[in-house]
């Protein structure tokens, strides 16, 4: 069943309002929360407008005062025009914020690259004190929001905008802990939100078809990063390849990188959006498929870099590769 991240958040958020007097919930004019919401929130919902950096100030403020604010705001705001006060205000004191960003990635792909926010995971994994994580399905915000009012500090969370697909069953997931979808000993396909990480199932379905055993890991924490878990599955393997819906430098392929470079170093290839601001129009899913962020392109990587061919069998339409995107 596909179901908006930003949805679910919103639907798991006022049973939490309701139970912890603690809480709060800051919007800034976003249109995710109608007026029979607020009525049910009453005082623990306060609309500021648009107006990001306030909106940051006042959720710092109040942080610093016993609340645990949640404020709700577009990701390419949050990590570019409100940042200074997210840094000061929120990061340096380790007050206990929760940004739920919204359209993050391509999700904003119809508005162009001043509401797309391909910097943000590489901006905000970097502030010391931010949990960061980018949930893959609607089950997953649900989860995450509930274990949010536990984690110490601020908390940065990317959501989408539009339903996704739910991933298959699985464990449900634990902020901190990489999640293995599946298990294979030849190479690592490491990815975090919805469409990559489905994008790196498909992937290794095909691979399994042509005699490559995948791991599948759902890194959707990248602070705190579980680098035990990534170093255990590329030990034995002769490759890791990374997905994301974000500009290659800084994101997860610079964690698992960095990550890997120390504890396992083993060959990392980065896939994701080319070091250029978006220059076609379309909605996510165009954007999405335009810039090879699929589970063909993981195919025709991992081919390429273990210099194998697609086989050719009858009956059976082999997978084509995309032209390849840096």
């Amino acid at each position: 069943m596909s179901r908006a991240t930003r949805e679910a958040y919103r639907d798991v958020l006022l049973p939490l309002l309701l139970r912890r007097p603690e809480l709060m919930c800051l919007d800034s004019d976003t249109g995710l929360f109608d007026a029979a919401y607020a009525e049910a929130a009453g005082d623990q919902y306060l609309n500021v407008g648009i107006a990001e950096h306030n909106l940051m100030g006042i959720a710092a403020g109040m942080a610093a005062s016993g609340r645990v604010p949640f404020v709700n705001t577009m990701a390419a705001f949050a990590t570019s025009r409100a940042l200074e006060a997210i840094k000061i205000d929120i990061a340096y004191n380790q007050l206990p914020v929760r940004i739920m960003a919204t359209h993050g990635g391509l999700a904003a792909g119809h508005l162009g690259p001043t509401h797309q926010a391909l910097e943000d995971l590489a901006v905000m994994r970097v502030l010391p004190g931010m949990t960061v994580v980018v949930p893959a399905d609607a089950a997953a915000t649900e989860a995450f929001v509930e274990q949010s009012t536990d984690v110490p500090g601020p908390l940065y969370v990317r959501l989408g905008r539009k339903p996704t697909p739910a991933l298959p069953p699985a464990p449900p997931p634990v902020i901190g802990q990489a999640q293995t979808l599946r298990r294979g000993g030849d190479v690592v396909l490491v990815s975090c939100g919805p469409y990559p990480v489905l994008a790196c199932l498909a992937a290794a379905d095909v691979l399994a078809g042509e005699g490559v055993a995948a791991t599948v890991l759902n890194m959707h924490t990248l602070r705190p990063f579980d680098t035990q878990t990534l170093t255990a599955a590329a030990r034995p393997a002769s490759l890791v390849v990374t997905l994301e819906e974000h500009w290659r430098g800084g994101g997860l392929g610079g964690a698992v990188a960095e990550a890997l470079s120390e504890a396992a170093p083993t060959r990392v290839l980065r896939l994701g959006m080319p070091d250029q601001f978006v220059d076609t129009v379309g909605n996510q899913e165009h954007l999405v498929d335009h810039y090879g962020l699929t589970a063909e392109r993981v195919v025709g990587t991992v081919r390429t870099a273990l210099g194998t061919a697609a086989p050719e069998r009858p009956g059976r339409e082999n997978v084509t590769t995309r032209p390849s995107h840096p």
